[in-house]
């Protein structure tokens, strides 16, 4: 697996860490099944922990960004499992973060690639 995490600033934030770690585990299996290889990076945004994680596949179109993270939806107009997966991995992953007051927003980035960006409250 392709996966680079990037030295950060240690943060403190309260969540269940298994959750935490089935969701991020979640969003970094994407990035490598769909953009060969993932890029982990932890920050400080204000009174926010952020935790985004870069591919570098094709990204998603941006109208269909929020979609994306619903259950069982397929972007892949084949729905080939074997491409296209149950696409349950996204919508768990957004949920997890939103039952610990968090935010998955996922955005195309420039030059290619998506960023899957979390957001959680810092304590």
């Amino acid at each position: 697996m392709h996966v680079e995490a990037e030295p950060g600033e240690r943060l403190v934030a309260s969540l269940r860490p298994e959750l935490m770690r089935r969701a991020l585990r979640n969003l970094v299996d994407d990035a490598v099944k769909y953009g060969g290889r993932a890029r982990v990076r932890l920050r400080r945004d204000g009174a926010a922990a952020l935790v985004e994680i870069d591919d570098d596949g094709p990204g998603i179109p941006e109208a269909d960004q929020e979609r994306a993270t619903e259950d069982f939806v397929w972007l892949e107009a084949s729905r080939n499992r074997r491409t296209g997966g149950s696409r349950l991995g996204l919508a768990t992953a957004r949920a997890v973060v939103r039952e610990h007051g968090g935010e998955l927003r996922l955005s195309n980035r420039p030059g290619g690639g998506l960023r899957a960006t979390v957001r959680l409250p810092s304590g």
